[in-house]
């Protein structure tokens, strides 16, 4: 159904306020987008989806099905959320305590993947291209193009912009490797990984 001319919505849709909602952005069955909160261009928003009033959801996001992104949550531009995946947003809640005033911020960078069913607690940021393992558990930051995997989430390897591992070992001091499906090329910074611009 179209509830505006510039984003489709389903018809079982909510959306709050429209005037949120990026251009050639679709969402999909039973979701809800609460007033207050921004959602970029060319989004799509799977079934049964929660994006609270206060969450901002950048331009290319997919969001898959039965997702909540709470008040405080930030996805920037191309990030994906597996299925069934959970953002947090108090660390110590209980139902007999209001803890709104105490929600922390959770940033997820730039075409980073998180995968089904994990968890990221609140107060962390995920890196540029980070990749999250499906059933993950993250308890702390995690750096950009890093591999996390396990519960407590641990970094396991290096993952490339196009979401293949790359063959750098965790502690990738000055080493250099390319990408084996695309080329792109990488230099490790310590403790870090950075892409080698050309040109």
């Amino acid at each position: 159904m179209d509830r505006d001319a510039h984003f489709w919505a389903h018809e079982t849709a909510c959306v709050d306020d429209p005037s949120g909602v990026g251009e050639g952005t679709r969402i999909w069955h039973f979701s809800h987008v609460m007033k207050g909160a921004l959602v970029g261009k060319n989004c799509s928003i799977g079934q049964n989806v929660y994006i609270g009033a206060g969450a901002v959801i950048g331009n290319g996001v997919k969001i898959q099905n039965n997702v909540s992104v709470y008040d405080r949550v930030t996805l920037e531009d191309g990030v994906f959320c597996g299925p069934s995946m959970v953002f947090t947003n108090v660390i110590n809640p209980r139902s007999h305590i209001s803890r709104k005033h105490e929600f922390r911020p959770t940033l997820v960078r730039q075409g980073a993947t998180i995968g089904a069913n994990a968890t990221i607690l609140c107060g962390v940021t995920i890196g540029r291209y980070g990749f999250i393992g499906a059933g993950s558990v993250v308890t702390r930051d995690v750096t950009d193009y890093a591999l996390v995997y396990g519960n407590p989430g641990q970094q396991r390897g290096w993952m490339c912009r196009c979401g293949v591992k790359l063959d750098l070992p965790v502690r990738a001091g000055r080493g250099r490797v390319s990408c084996q499906a695309c080329g792109t090329e990488y230099r490790g910074r310590g403790s870090a990984v950075e892409e080698v611009q050309t040109g």
